[in-house]
């Protein structure tokens, strides 16, 4: 798989974990926030909650799957992007955060979403 295919199916899941999310009464803020310490999928609202999503897609369940691709250095990664996000944006501050995985396998008939609530804490 080269890397167009491979951003496509990226593409593909997080449209399909954004819509899942919707679907769910999540409110979204921002998609894709990107800084120098990584980058968070999706940011949305369940509530007073803040979601911080990471969208990880995968064509089958080959090592783990896609909730296993989310090691402790992605995850390090993702604090540091929430840490900079929240530091950015004041008016977020106020809200208790948590990580969410959101692990799609893509595949026949229909693609399977799987929405890990809680995945790791800071």
């Amino acid at each position: 798989m080269d890397d167009r295919e491979r951003k496509a199916i990226g593409l593909l899941g997080e449209e399909l974990a954004l819509a899942y999310l919707l679907s769910q009464g999540l409110k979204p803020l921002i998609r894709n926030y990107r800084c120098k310490m990584g980058e968070l999928d999706l940011v949305m609202m369940e509530r007073e909650v803040l979601v911080l999503v990471e969208v990880r897609t995968r064509a089958n369940n080959d090592y783990g799957g896609a909730a296993a691709s989310v090691d402790w250095k992605k995850q390090h990664r993702l604090v540091l992007a929430a840490e900079h996000l929240r530091m950015k944006r004041v008016d977020l501050r106020r809200y208790p955060a948590r990580f969410d995985v959101v692990a799609i396998t893509t595949g026949e008939p229909k693609a399977k979403v799987d929405w890990i609530k809680n995945a790791f804490t800071l």
